[in-house]
């Protein structure tokens, strides 16, 4: 039993948020208790050393290469899909993406410049808001098939789970342009705050739930290179989605990389 998606139910905290911004504090408890939930799905994933499907693996030097040879394929794609001609409401941005190849293709290289020294699980593989149930006290997390146009093989390999924490932020960022599209006006500081303070909380409680796993980097510096690095291989996917499909969205993971180098038009 439930009362629908996790995206519904954001989009309709967000609008109440838009109208009566002290209304942010009830979605910051939700955003903590879906980072509570993430991380005990990724603990539950890696509790069974014995079962080889589900056991952690270590991580080596080869799949850090692995993981940057990945993302930045997504990258080169994504920005050479950027230089055809785009609609004009988003060539802006666009161009700011492009002048910042260079800066995005040497930050994705600090994949290689340490050891990462966490295990690498299972994951749910395409974790997003339309991903969760809510029941009117809590989450429940369904669909575990993964990304669909992946081949199965693909999607039992094991990963860092920070990938699904990427997942859920690059869900937010689009749960928040779309409560501000319909509306006709601009609300981008009210929007930035809520992305701000719901990452925040999302990620506060996911690092609290999971401190001491074997997949959690020990020390913060390593956890926030594998964020980066799945948040931006989230985002050129998007690109890639969304000008083969709604090129009037691609504004919104444009905006997304533009944020993670620390760039605003």
């Amino acid at each position: 039993p439930n009362q629908g998606d996790a995206w519904a139910y954001t989009l309709a905290q967000l609008e109440r948020y838009l109208a009566h911004p002290s209304a942010l504090e009830e979605y910051l408890e939700r955003a903590a208790l879906l980072g509570r939930r993430t991380a005990e799905l990724h603990l539950a994933l890696a509790a069974d050393p014995a079962d080889p499907a589900f056991a952690p693996a270590p991580s080596t030097m080869l799949d850090q290469r692995s993981v940057y040879q990945s993302v930045r394929s997504q990258a080169t794609q994504a920005l050479a899909l950027l230089r055809r001609p785009l609609p004009p409401a988003v060539k802006a941005d666009a161009d700011l993406v492009l002048g910042l190849e260079g800066e995005v293709l040497s930050r994705l290289r600090a994949l290689l410049q340490r050891p990462i020294t966490a295990t690498r699980i299972r994951t749910h593989g395409d974790l997003h808001l339309g991903q969760l149930l809510w029941t009117g006290g809590d989450f429940v997390i369904i669909d575990f098939e993964g990304e669909p146009a992946r081949p199965l093989a693909e999607r039992r390999l094991k990963r860092w789970p920070q990938r699904d924490v990427a997942g859920m932020l690059r869900s937010f960022d689009y749960a928040v342009h779309s409560a501000l599209r319909p509306r006709h006006r601009s609300d981008p500081a009210l929007g930035a705050k809520w992305l701000a303070d719901v990452t925040r909380a999302y990620l506060a409680a996911y690092y609290e739930a999971s401190a001491g796993a074997s997949f959690l980097p020990a020390d913060e510096a390593g956890r926030a290179v594998l964020l980066d690095a799945f948040l931006f291989e989230k985002a050129f996917y998007e690109v890639r989605y969304e000008l083969n499909n709604r090129p009037d969205w691609v504004g919104i993971p444009l905006q997304g990389i533009l944020n993670l180098m620390g760039v605003s038009d």
